[in-house]
């Protein structure tokens, strides 16, 4: 059993959450195991089979699905078909272990041209191996191709370690973007190190460049791109444009998985600080908080291998609607956040036994999409 402890910016009447960020005196302990179950009268119906790690499902306004199969290949799913059409146009793919072909984001710019953001492990560089890249591009008219490839950040210091390249693209209201590397497996070296990539949160001007009042463009040596640091592997993020808050979730070692309110220039701690322990169950770290180091809003010990995150608009789903979705690939279920006041306050399993889900999506019928590792993509449909 792991400790169920109030946050700093949590209040303490705080219920129920799976665990919380231990900064006092510990509460009641709070097994995963235990959550309360959210029942959903809902059935998964599988509308797409061959994809073998959908990393990523973003939607089309005309109900068509785009599909990351992170081996390196991106599939158009048409509204009302099973059957997938490859894209062409996809830049070299290092698939590598935990890299390949990451994240998508659609986004409008302000001329109402549409661009298609993409994540993918890249070997461009001097040294060996490869680190995680942000390009966009446009899709061609009948959407078999991309068009007008634009490469946006390049992580340096490539590794051949096959681990922990993130990443997750986010868009706030202010014409930024936001995307997510991961440590690389240099857990000593890239996350507390502001000259070199890897462990951190990005923002960049949706055209590539660097804002000027990014937290670090007034030190010569840092990457002026860098919007966060002293993380792990964020493999989850999701705007809150209603409020202005970035949040992010990322893999810990054995334990110490977090989910995060994301400020600017602020460090996470990894591997400082933490609540996990390495794999082979020796300690790495006796400190889980620090000052001048942001504590999670949750942590998940055990932990749950979380992937994607949605937060649910649709009217199919009354009892999801205005949760955010976290997906545990670990223990197959799904995880529903009630968000208040800039925290969590209570947290629900649902759909548990649904499989490894890498990839949430809420598509333009309203429907809920799911990437489940070894299954495809199935749609929730609710059962009258």
């Amino acid at each position: 059993m792991t400790a169920f402890i109030p946050t700093k910016t949590i209040a303490k009447t705080l219920s129920t959450a799976f665990i919380a960020v231990l900064v006092s005196t510990p509460v009641a302990a709070v097994d995963y195991k235990t959550l309360d179950v959210l029942p959903l009268n809902v059935k998964a119906v599988s509308v797409a089979k061959g994809v073998t790690i959908p990393w990523a499902i973003e939607p089309l306004s005309n109900g068509d699905l785009l599909i990351a199969e992170r081996s390196g290949t991106l599939y158009l799913l048409p509204k009302n078909s099973a059957n997938l059409t490859k894209l062409s146009g996809l830049p070299q793919i290092d698939a590598n272990g935990q890299g390949g072909l990451l994240d998508l984001a659609l986004h409008s710019g302000p001329d109402d041209s549409q661009w298609l953001y993409i994540t993918y492990s890249s070997t461009q560089g001097a040294k060996r191996g490869s680190n995680t890249a942000l390009m966009r591009a446009k899709l061609s008219d009948d959407r078999t191709e991309l068009l007008n490839t634009q490469l946006l950040y390049k992580g340096e210091h490539n590794s051949t370690k096959g681990q922990h390249y993130g990443s997750r693209i986010v868009f706030d209201n202010q014409g930024y973007v936001y995307f997510s590397i991961g440590d690389r497996g240099s857990r000593d070296k890239n996350p507390q190190d502001l000259t070199r990539d890897g462990g951190k949160i990005y923002r960049l001007h949706t055209d590539g460049r660097i804002p000027k009042d990014n937290p670090f463009v007034n030190q010569k040596s840092a990457k002026h791109a860098i919007w966060s640091y002293g993380h792990r592997n964020p493999q989850g993020m999701w705007f809150d444009k209603t409020t202005q808050t970035l949040w992010s979730h990322e893999h810990g070692p054995r334990g110490g998985d977090e989910l995060n309110i994301i400020k600017a220039g602020a460090n996470y701690g990894w591997p400082v600080v933490s609540y996990g322990i390495n794999y082979s169950g020796t300690s790495f770290t006796d400190i889980q908080e620090k000052d001048g180091m942001q504590s999670p809003v949750l942590h998940w010990t055990p932990s749950i291998a979380p992937s994607d995150m949605l937060l649910v608009s649709s009217d199919k789903y009354p009892q999801l609607k205005g949760k955010l979705l976290l997906s545990s690939m670990k223990f197959s279920f799904l995880s529903a956040l009630e968000i208040s006041n800039k925290g969590v306050s209570k947290q629900y399993k649902i759909l548990e036994g649904i499989g490894r889900v890498r990839s949430l999506a809420q598509g333009s019928d309203g429907y809920i999409y799911l990437g489940i590792d070894g299954q495809g993509i199935k749609r929730l449909e609710p059962e009258q």
